[in-house]
């Protein structure tokens, strides 16, 4: 009878990047374990990130349509109403179905659920606490930590989930907002302030530095801030925000010009931080086995995942790169297969990003800053989505495709998209990154008509300056 305490890989943390790198790794035959304190699995991003902040994307944009958009394509509706407790529960519900989901693929591939919170005691131990406070040791040859990312606090601004809330409040408010700000203007912030413009609240968002979404394109950048204003949104860009005080009656604001300069009280309804997140290693008791962090509190690692400490290795938020979820995916199927003996790194100039706002915004690859920074030489190969037919005909015409080539090989080295479905749109743009493609490459694919996808052959087209129409 096999020790129910002793495995091949402990995996610590069950988000994106931790069931995946158990399963992965039980599959290649090793005795694997996964802890997770939370009561469900699929962490962060399946309980309380990605997957129910799209569900009420989703569905506040079918909301805004109906009451505003429809008409526009000849469907004509009646009053709409919100119903807000129906959405949330909606919401709940694909949440509820995709961790069951996670469950039934760790018993598929018998991986065990040990329960409760995760602590190294040495390089090959991890003490597992339940809730009720019983604890248990357990060995691992190897050990992976995926514990993921938390929520970045601005100083002297309290979260208290109720008036000012993370994103974790922002997709459990009981009511619409009359008056949302938003404090940050990148992925999260931008994302939950549309599902509450749609629903009706101003929004309005602060931004510390002079653009939003600073990690993008500028192009990128300049056209979701013209899209977002026409639906509503309020931008206070270059600007910080030094105290918000929560009362019955709502949240006052002190803000001020981020270069210096006379502060403002700015009153509202609710306030979101979405300054960003910070790795999450609270409790683990990292020094007890000697892992080392570096000076962002991030677990170092080479390569191949390996961290300091032989054994031991980390993947996802709580090491360096971008806080994704499917970068944590990748990482923790090549680390997994790295453990059972198979080679495997990640390509992190061909891991895509996407706003999934309205239009949505996607990239993978090198901006056109990074590029000059670098001092490449290269093309670019731009094309509007207002000439797309398919674009036309779905009445989505705002956003365009950018492609940044190599001057002298021709090789795609980034790729920009705002529009109707540039979150799938890029995927197509990631593969030629991944098998090194060239603009010429894209532009003699055949790409079905119609389609929004021709918008990326007609892009590639124009790297070479011969676009068909335009």
């Amino acid at each position: 009878m096999a020790d129910d305490t002793s495995f091949d890989l402990i995996v610590i943390g069950a988000g994106p990047g931790g069931y995946v790198a158990a399963i992965r790794a039980a599959q290649l035959g090793l005795r694997t374990a996964c802890v997770e304190k939370r009561g469900t699995l699929g962490g962060t991003c399946l309980n309380i990130g990605c997957i129910p902040s799209k569900a009420l994307l989703h569905s506040s944009h079918v909301f805004d349509a109906a009451t505003s958009g429809f008409d526009r394509i000849g469907v004509k509706l009646g009053k709409v109403d919100l119903d807000l407790a129906a959405m949330m529960s909606n919401k709940d519900k694909v949440v509820t179905d995709l961790t069951k989901g996670i469950e039934f693929l760790f018993k598929k591939n018998k991986v065990t659920w040990l329960r409760g919170k995760a602590e190294l005691v040495s390089a090959r131990e991890v003490k597992v606490t339940g809730d009720g406070g019983e604890a248990r040791t357990y060995t691992a040859t190897n050990i992976m930590i995926a514990s993921g990312s938390d929520v970045a606090r601005l100083p002297g601004v309290e979260i208290d989930e109720k008036r000012i809330v993370s994103s974790t409040g922002a997709l459990a408010l009981g009511k619409v907002p009359k008056h949302l700000v938003v404090i940050g203007g990148g992925y999260i912030g931008l994302e939950m302030g549309s599902v509450w413009r749609r629903l009706g609240a101003e929004v309005t968002v602060i931004e510390f530095l002079d653009t939003i979404l600073p990690a993008m394109d500028e192009d990128v950048a300049k056209q979701m801030q013209r899209a977002l204003t026409k639906q509503g949104f309020t931008f206070r860009l270059g600007t910080k925000v030094l105290t918000a005080k929560s009362s019955d009656k709502g949240v006052t604001l002190r803000v001020a010009p981020s270069k210096g300069g006379d502060g403002e009280e700015l009153s509202c309804d609710v306030v979101l931080v979405a300054i960003g997140r910070v790795p999450y290693t609270h409790g683990l008791e990292l020094k007890a086995a000697g892992v080392a962090l570096d000076d962002r509190g991030r677990i170092k690692t080479d390569a191949h995942f390996h961290t300091n400490v032989p054994g031991i290795y980390a993947i996802g938020d709580v090491i360096a790169g971008p806080m994704l979820a499917h970068k944590a995916e990748d990482e923790g199927a090549v680390c997994a297969e790295i453990i059972a003996g198979q080679s495997g790194h990640v390509n992190y100039d061909a891991i895509p990003g996407v706003v999934y706002t309205h239009p949505e915004a996607a990239a993978v690859g090198k901006t056109e800053a990074e590029l000059k920074k670098a001092g490449v030489d290269y093309r670019v190969g731009k094309f509007p989505m207002s000439a797309n037919s398919r674009a036309r005909t779905n009445d989505e015409t705002e956003g365009f495709v950018k492609i940044l080539a190599d001057a002298g090989t021709d090789r795609v080295l980034g790729v920009h998209v705002v529009g109707a479905d540039a979150g799938t749109l890029i995927a197509e743009l990631a593969l030629a990154i991944e098998f090194g493609a060239s603009s010429e490459d894209i532009a003699r694919t055949s790409h079905a008509h119609p389609t929004l996808n021709e918008a990326v052959k007609e892009a590639a087209l124009a790297v070479d300056a011969r676009p068909i129409h335009i």
